[in-house]
């Protein structure tokens, strides 16, 4: 497998202003000779100038901060440089130029089947930036495609390996995509410099930026959620009032202001857990009577 190798290339500067003097030198030597009528002295003079464009100007190159070159010899990788500026190298080696920097991509939105076979829709964004300029040039054949591609598998097969939500018999600590955004997020990161490495691609972060049930199953998903919050509330309230029932039997008891037998102690119960545990506000109603009338 190709690794970069990092490259040494000269400074520019002194190649180009030498490469000015002597083009100078050069059309003055071209002026002589048409004054003096010297045809050697011109044939001369374009093989000079012919030279200086091959060995100064042939070999000169810019290097963008966060940008790398990779240099080829008639098709044979011999290094890379990142050093940014004005570089000069063997003409005869050709640049290649590649971006370092860091870049993001969107996937759209894929259709995706869960860990329990529930159809859902995700999206994620890929942080991701070019760690090695050889393997990214020549180890695939476009690394921008590669990377979207890869992505959209990754993202597909990370879904399917966790549930949605965790439903009623399901262990509170299971990961599901809705409920565990960063494990989620780092199982992608993960998966994709698994896929990337071979591309020279490092993967900086990743988040999930669409998560929803499929629009055939979401009306029938939405009213599951509904009534489990509903059974959730409802198992709150009943336990909060079996604890105020209590509290006021247990205080009765204390005071011993009332004795109720077990006939009065159930209907009272009974009526608390009426006003307690209704969900609308309850009607009092006054017994003149007797409980045994």
């Amino acid at each position: 497998m190709i690794s970069e190798i990092r490259k040494t290339t000269l400074n520019g500067i002194g190649f180009f202003l030498a490469f000015i003097v002597l083009e100078m030198l050069v059309v003055l030597g071209f002026i002589y000779a048409a004054a003096t009528r010297h045809p050697v002295i011109g044939a001369l003079l374009v093989l000079t100038f012919v030279v200086l464009i091959i060995c100064l100007a042939g070999g000169l190159f810019r290097v963008q901060p966060n940008q790398a070159v990779a240099l080829t010899l008639f098709g044979k990788y011999v290094g890379s440089t990142r050093t940014p500026g004005l570089r000069w190298t063997n003409p005869l080696l050709h640049p290649a130029k590649i971006s370092l920097r860091v870049r993001n991509f969107e996937s759209g939105v894929l259709k995706v089947n869960d860990l329990k076979g529930s159809p859902v829709e995700i999206a994620a964004v890929v942080v991701w930036q070019v760690a090695d300029s050889a393997q990214a040039l020549f180890s695939v054949d476009d690394y921008q495609d590669f990377v979207k591609t890869q992505s959209e598998a990754a993202i597909r097969q990370m879904a399917s390996s966790y549930p949605y939500d965790s439903g009623e018999n399901d262990s509170p600590d299971e990961i599901t995509l809705r409920g565990h955004a960063s494990e989620i997020s780092e199982h992608l990161q993960k998966e994709l410099n698994e896929r990337l490495t071979h591309a020279g691609v490092d993967v900086v972060e990743t988040r999930i930026t669409h998560l929803a049930y499929a629009p055939e199953i979401a009306g029938a998903m939405l009213q599951r959620q509904q009534a489990s919050a509903i059974i959730a509330a409802r198992r709150l309230i009943v336990e909060g009032a079996v604890g105020m029932v209590e509290m006021a039997l247990k205080k009765l008891e204390e005071t011993g202001s009332i004795t109720l037998d077990e006939e009065r102690r159930a209907a009272m119960v009974s009526n608390l857990m009426v006003v307690l545990c209704s969900d609308r506000a309850t009607q009092p109603v006054v017994n003149t009577g007797s409980l045994y009338q």
